[in-house]
């Protein structure tokens, strides 16, 4: 009998062993040859995005592969294209009047987690970054999504033998397994984790460097300012792209109660239900597994197909479920992240009322990920960007596209920093800049200048302030 778990530690091994005999080539390769490297995959990326896309959402039932197939186009061409220009290897900035030079030292092997939700785009995304930086990468696929992941690492391989560059330079566990996950995590040198926060918290407890991201609560703030029908319709196609399995999708309308009826109309009229009664409950109880997370069943799926697992009747044409939440915290699902189609819905009695909701939402599972507002009056936009714990604050946009920089020029990215208080080791969408370590050579200074290092203690009564600092250190301890 083949034992599983043994078999995926010994190719986890392999595989980085492999590629950290492969990386030096990369780096001594240069950044004129990484960057045509780089340049080379994002264009087979573009040009496979939709077939990508489509055994993604085949694979794993998640999402639209429409969608998947824009998220593919992102985290190749428009990933490059934003980093084209960026120096990663060798010598990246000279500092002549300081005498400073920085140069990029790769870190070695990555390790890339990847989840079920995002499964061929994350992949494009970490082996770019990564490559660009003049690093290897071993990924770990998610079980449900081997398939794909193999498929768009072995055209990201296909890629680096045609450009006489080894292969090896970028592997996937065919076998994967929880062991062979930890295994890899601890042999590799930098882990870039994307998934559930169980497995974040592994990626942070490995003892290796790690990169990643908490989940997204986010927030929606329609402001009695804003133009109320255009605030739904982005709020819609962030939270109906790829049927809502980005983490930074809304995860609940907050509005005033002065518009509240406005914004009700136009959910409406856009295609959203308010869920009551028994069809509330019915949906309640398919949404969350016994351990309050949520039911893989309805992840990434549509409204349709969330009401029939639910076993209800919808309207034709609906597109989204929402439910009028009266609280936020573990009893009130709907105050939580629902990667799918279902929203939160909060109705405040003004922006400052808004602002503790958004807090308290943002607390429950969201904390340092993300928030939006929509609103025309800029002291309300800046009082909320001032107070809020997230790491993107999105004004009149998309949370969904916002976040990952389709639809503001933040940097193209599938791994959201959550910072310090969102228990991640960055804030920042995370790019190759974060993938290589900086060596500083420094030339010394003249003898001149090192001299003039020396405090001066000129028209400064020395013993006087020693005395005055001795007699208070007596006091203190009881001998005055």
């Amino acid at each position: 009998m083949v034992d599983k778990d043994l078999l995926s530690i010994q190719e986890t091994r392999a595989l980085v062993r492999a590629a950290r005999a492969a990386q030096p080539v990369l780096e001594q390769a240069g950044q004129e040859r990484v960057d045509a490297l780089v340049e080379a995959i994002a264009k087979v990326g573009a040009e496979m995005a939709e077939e990508l896309g489509k055994m993604a959402s085949e694979e794993t039932g998640f999402g639209k592969w429409q969608d998947k197939k824009q998220k593919n186009i992102l985290a190749s061409e428009k990933l490059v294209s934003y980093y084209r220009g960026t120096k990663t290897v060798g010598i990246i900035n000279e500092d002549t009047e300081k005498k400073i030079v920085e140069i990029a030292a790769p870190m070695g092997v990555i390790a890339g987690l990847i989840p079920s939700t995002n499964p061929t785009s994350t992949t494009l995304y970490k082996a770019i970054i990564s490559l660009k930086s003049a690093n290897g990468i071993v990924f770990s696929p998610h079980p449900t999504a081997v398939k794909c992941i193999t498929a768009t690492v072995n055209m990201i391989r296909g890629v680096l033998k045609a450009m006489d560059l080894p292969e090896d330079l970028v592997g996937v566990i065919s076998v994967p397994t929880l062991q062979g996950t930890d295994e890899l995590m601890k042999i590799s040198d930098m882990i870039l984790a994307t998934g559930g926060n169980a497995m974040v918290k592994a990626a942070y407890s490995s003892g290796t460097p790690a990169l990643g991201v908490g989940s997204g609560n986010v927030p929606a703030f329609i402001e009695r300012s804003a133009d109320v029908d255009v605030a739904v319709r982005k709020i819609f196609a962030s939270k109906t792209f790829d049927n809502g399995t980005v983490c930074a999708s809304e995860q609940a309308i907050v509005t005033e109660a002065c518009i509240a009826d406005k914004v009700k109309a136009s959910v409406i009229a856009q295609g959203g239900y308010f869920l009551e009664g028994e069809k509330l409950a019915k949906v309640k109880r398919v949404m969350e597994r016994p351990n309050g997370s949520m039911n893989p069943a309805v992840v990434g799926r549509c409204a349709a197909d969330i009401a029939k697992v639910a076993g209800i009747d919808v309207p034709a044409g609906t597109t989204m479920l929402l439910c009028d939440e009266p609280g936020v915290g573990p009893k009130f699902p709907f105050s939580k992240e629902k990667l799918t189609a279902l929203l939160g819905f909060y109705v405040v009695n003004d922006w400052q009322e808004a602002c503790e909701l958004c807090y308290k939402l943002l607390m429950n599972g969201g904390l340092g990920h993300s928030m939006g507002i929509h609103s025309t009056n800029e002291t309300v936009i800046r009082e909320f960007a001032l107070k809020k714990p997230v790491s993107r604050f999105l004004v009149n946009t998309p949370t969904t596209q916002g976040a990952v920089g389709i639809s503001t020029n933040m940097a193209p990215s599938f791994t959201l920093g959550c910072g310090t208080v969102g228990g991640s080791a960055t804030s920042e969408n995370v790019g190759p800049q974060q993938l290589f370590n900086i060596r500083r050579m420094a030339y010394g200074l003249d003898d001149a200048a090192a001299t003039t290092c020396k405090p001066s203690t000129e028209n400064v009564d020395v013993q006087a302030v020693t005395n005055m600092i001795m007699e208070q250190l007596k006091k203190m301890s009881g001998t005055v």
